[in-house]
């Protein structure tokens, strides 16, 4: 079944109105007709419901709740991203992906080997960018929820965000010794865990970087004997994150 987010607003009792861009991919893309089942998760509670259409016009699609959705697709382990801004359109891959693996929130950080320099006046338009692929990944995906990716931050509010976490896993070229996996099978599985995950630009992260980050509490971690890429560090980590928490 096809899945589409909704807000609150649009619920009224157990009747549901859809309306915008999904309209026109119901009728026109998907040329789902009436009574054909498809997903409604609310985006606001994260709730899933399976609907029947009742009516399809031009304007709007009207659905009628039959159950509470069952199954999630979420996992119990929060994961958060704080990827240093990259070149080019590596961003929206890096979103993208990360979304079909499961991360929660997307923290672009300016970090001082970062060759993308962002404006004040253009951040909001590409924040806007990036939220609706998060929410076209999410879609495409089935998840329960929509990735919020947050405004560009800094080092220091990366250091104020990580006492939040359980973990917080800082990839690092110049560790060799402490693996990911050695950090991931410490942790109690059986609670409901928040991991941050810290990936640097292409330069990588400063010396002065990685000794801010571990004073505050991150775990240098090796991700294996070669270099990756930025866009490729946050998948392989995530993938460990999801093998090791839920496969």
């Amino acid at each position: 079944m096809y899945k589409f987010f909704i807000s609150s607003n649009q619920i009224d009792n157990k009747k549901v109105t859809i309306i915008g861009e999904d309209v026109n991919h119901i009728k026109n893309v998907l040329r789902l007709n009436t009574e054909e089942k498809i997903i409604i998760c609310n985006k606001d509670t994260s709730k899933s419901y399976i609907a029947s259409i009742l009516d399809i016009s031009n304007e709007k699609v009207e659905c009628n709740i039959i159950e509470e959705n069952p199954f999630t697709t979420e996992s119990n382990v929060n994961i958060d991203l704080f990827q240093g801004l990259p070149k080019s359109d590596k961003m929206e891959y890096i979103i993208q992906k990360t979304t079909e693996l499961g991360v929660k929130h997307i923290y672009p950080a300016n970090l001082e080997r970062c060759i993308v320099k962002i404006d004040k006046k253009d951040e909001s338009k590409k924040i806007t960018r990036w939220q609706k692929i998060a929410e076209s990944a999410a879609k495409q995906s089935k998840r329960d929820f929509i990735p919020i990716v947050e405004n560009i931050i800094n080092i220091e509010n990366i250091c104020k965000n990580i006492l939040k976490y359980d973990i917080i896993l800082l990839a690092y070229e110049n560790e060799e010794s402490i693996t990911i996996k050695q950090e991931l099978q410490k942790i109690n599985k059986n609670k409901e865990l928040n991991i941050g995950v810290i990936v640097g630009p292409e330069g990588g992260f400063t010396e002065k970087e990685v000794s801010i980050l571990i004073n505050a509490g991150a775990k240098c971690v090796t991700l294996g004997k070669r270099i990756l890429r930025t866009e490729t560090a946050p998948l392989v980590i995530l993938s460990d994150i999801v093998y090791e928490f839920e496969l």
